[in-house]
């Protein structure tokens, strides 16, 4: 039996978010803190959309998982604050139904929960710095100017009429 590739998450199995900005170490959600519900889903199947229950509904209750708990503290203020628009009643509740299989849903729906986690715990961007435009650029937008102001006079009429 062969197992499958790490990078894709598993149904049924702890939820792994793997490293990047504000999660050096990644973060791993284990099975019990997540809660899979099924129902009809409204999306492709044919006659089949009506007997299986192929919709997806995954919760994940950050206040309290014990994965966000061992989070550095500024990190875990940050996922928090901003995972409080995504909040239905406390919990996050990721919904995947387009597709055909309940499998590939429930493997939608873990995505879409590990990329609003990594989204959420990325510290905001360095402020940009202002700066000038060059002497180039200038001359090049004046030049430019000119160019459309000529193209525009060479159209008047001359008023002879």
């Amino acid at each position: 039996m062969t197992t499958p590739p790490a990078s894709r998450p598993q149904p049924g199995a702890a939820l792994a978010v793997p490293p990047g900005p504000g999660l050096p170490q990644g973060l791993r959600i284990d099975a019990g803190e997540l809660v899979e519900r099924f129902s009809r889903s409204s999306g492709p199947g044919g006659q089949g959309v009506n007997t299986t229950d192929s919709g997806v509904e995954l919760e994940f209750d950050p206040a309290t998982s014990g994965a966000v708990a061992a989070l550095p503290e500024r990190v875990r203020e940050r996922l928090v604050e901003r995972l409080a628009p995504h909040l239905v009643g406390g919990r996050i509740i990721v919904v995947a139904s387009e597709h055909r299989a309940q499998r590939q849903n429930r493997v939608a729906a873990r995505k879409r929960l590990v990329a609003l986690i990594r989204e959420a715990a990325a510290p905001d961007p360095p402020p940009r710095r202002a700066t000038r435009p060059t002497m180039g650029s200038r001359r090049r937008r004046l030049d430019s100017k000119k160019r459309r102001g000529q193209l525009k006079a060479g159209r008047r009429s001359t008023g002879d009429g």
